[in-house]
C-alpha cells in the first residue's frame, strides 16, 4: 500500500526551480533515504510532503488522499505525518515531559494522565526517561534530538520525515540518534530521511533516492546505489570524486597555467609528488601526440573512497586511438605514457576519442 504517491511534483522560488517533475511512490513500512549534494532540493521535497512548502505543480497523495485538494484538512493530515528537524524545535520553557504531552493533549484530546503515561514509555524507548523533568537547555544536542523524535512519536504518526537529523551533532551524539532510528526501522515505522550519513542510508534503508539537478537522478536498493550506481553523478557522489577540468581550443594553449592548476589540484587533495609528476608528464605526452587542438578536454577525477586518480583525455575527431599498437608502439612518448599508468582504456563516444588512464601512485 502506498503511503505517498507523488506525480510530476515541481517547486519554484521565484525564478529558481528547485524541484523538477518528481514522480515516485513510498510504500508502507519503507525506509527511504534521500542523499545528494547540497542545494539539490532534498529538504524541499521533504517539506512538500507535509505541505510546509506548497508545490508549484504536480500532485501528492497521502493514503490516496489528494493533499492539494481544497477540501483536504492539512492540519489533521500533519498530525499523521511526523517531522523531525535538524534544529530540534523543542519548547525551551517546557520540561521534556511537557514537550511530549502538549500535542497529544491539545490536538489528540488525550487526558493529561494518558499523555504522560505514553510520554514516559517513549522516553524509555529513546533512553531518556530520567530526563523527563529536565528542560531542553539542560540536554546535549543528541539528547535534544532524541526528545524531538519521542515528541514526534507521541502524536502517533503513520510516517516520520527526518530532515538531516544528525547534521548539527558531533559523532558521539550522532550515534545516539542513529540508534533510535534503527530501532524504529526494526519496528516497521515508515520513514523518509534526508541525510548526509551514508552509514544510515546504506544500512537501514529499503530504498535510496540520489537527488541531483532538482529531481530523483537515480534510485535503487542500498546495494545498487552504493555498490553499483548506474549513472555518473551518482558514482561521483558515492565515491566522493573530486574533479578538475581544463579545456583547450587552440594549439597556443597556456601550458604553464594548466600545469599550475594541476599542481594546485594535487596539493589540495594531498596527492603525492610522484602522482603529480606522473599527471604532468601524461598531460604533456598525450598533448604531444595531438594534431587537432580545436576541441580537447583534459580532466582529473580523484576518488577519496578508493584513493585513486584517473586521468581522462577527450579529443574531437574521427575514431583514432593515439596509443594503438603498430608503427608507433616504440614511440618514446607512448612508452612514457604507458609507464605512468596502471590501467589504460580507449573508447569512442559522441564524436570524441576518450582515453581513461589510472595514474600510478
Amino acid at each position: 500500500m502506498s503511503v505517498f504517491r507523488i506525480e510530476h511534483l515541481s517547486k519554484s522560488f521565484g525564478e529558481l526551480t528547485v524541484l523538477k517533475d518528481i514522480t515516485t511512490t513510498i510504500e508502507k513500512g519503507e525506509i527511504i533515504s534521500i542523499i545528494g549534494p547540497s542545494g539539490t532540493g532534498k529538504s524541499t521535497l521533504l517539506r512538500c510532503l507535509n505541505l510546509l512548502e506548497m508545490p508549484s505543480g504536480g500532485r501528492i497523495f497521502f493514503n490516496d488522499l489528494d493533499l492539494l485538494a481544497r477540501t483536504t484538512n492539512i492540519t489533521k493530515i500533519r498530525q499523521r505525518i511526523g517531522m523531525v528537524f535538524q534544529s530540534f524545535n523543542l519548547y525551551n520553557h517546557l520540561s521534556v515531559l511537557d514537550n511530549l504531552t502538549l500535542g497529544p493533549v491539545k490536538l489528540l484530546r488525550k487526558s493529561k494522565a494518558e499523555a504522560e503515561l505514553k510520554a514516559m514509555e517513549l522516553l524509555k524507548l529513546v533512553g531518556l526517561a530520567e530526563k523527563a523533568a529536565s528542560f531542553p537547555d539542560e540536554l546535549s544536542g543528541g539528547q535534544k534530538q532524541r526528545v524531538a523524535i519521542a515528541r514526534c512519536l507521541a502524536m502517533e504518526p503513520e510516517v516520520i520525515l527526518f530532515d538531516e537529523p544528525t547534521s548539527a551533532l558531533d559523532p558521539t551524539m550522532t550515534s545516539e540518534v542513529l540508534a533510535v532510528i534503527r530501532r524504529l526501522a526494526k519496528e516497521g515505522m515508515t520513514m523518509v530521511i534526508v541525510t548526509h550519513e551514508m552509514e544510515i542510508a546504506r544500512n537501514i534503508s529499503t530504498r535510496v533516492f540520489y537527488m541531483d539537478e532538482g529531481f530523483i537522478y537515480e534510485e535503487g536498493t542500498p546495494q545498487q546505489i552504493f555498490e553499483n550506481p548506474q549513472r555518473e553523478k551518482t558514482r561521483e557522489f558515492i565515491n566522493r570524486v573530486r574533479r578538475y577540468t581544463y579545456r583547450i581550443t587552440s594549439k597556443d594553449y597556456d601550458l604553464y597555467a594548466m600545469n599550475a592548476e594541476i599542481e594546485a589540484f594535487c596539493e589540495k587533495h594531498l596527492l603525492s609528488r610522484r602522482i603529480c609528476h606522473n599527471v604532468l608528464l601524461l598531460a604533456e605526452e598525450v598533448l604531444g601526440l595531438q594534431r587537432d587542438f580545436s576541441d580537447i578536454t583534459l580532466s582529473l577525477a580523484y576518488s577519496e573512497k578508493d584513493d585513486r586518480l584517473e586521468f581522462i583525455f577527450e579529443s574531437a575527431g574521427e575514431p583514432a586511438n593515439p596509443l594503438e599498437e603498430g608503427e608507433r608502439e616504440d614511440d618514446l612518448g607512448i612508452i612514457l605514457i604507458k609507464s605512468r599508468c596502471d590501467s589504460i582504456q580507449y573508447k569512442y563516444e559522441n564524436g570524441k576519442n576518450i582515453l581513461l588512464c589510472g595514474v600510478k601512485g
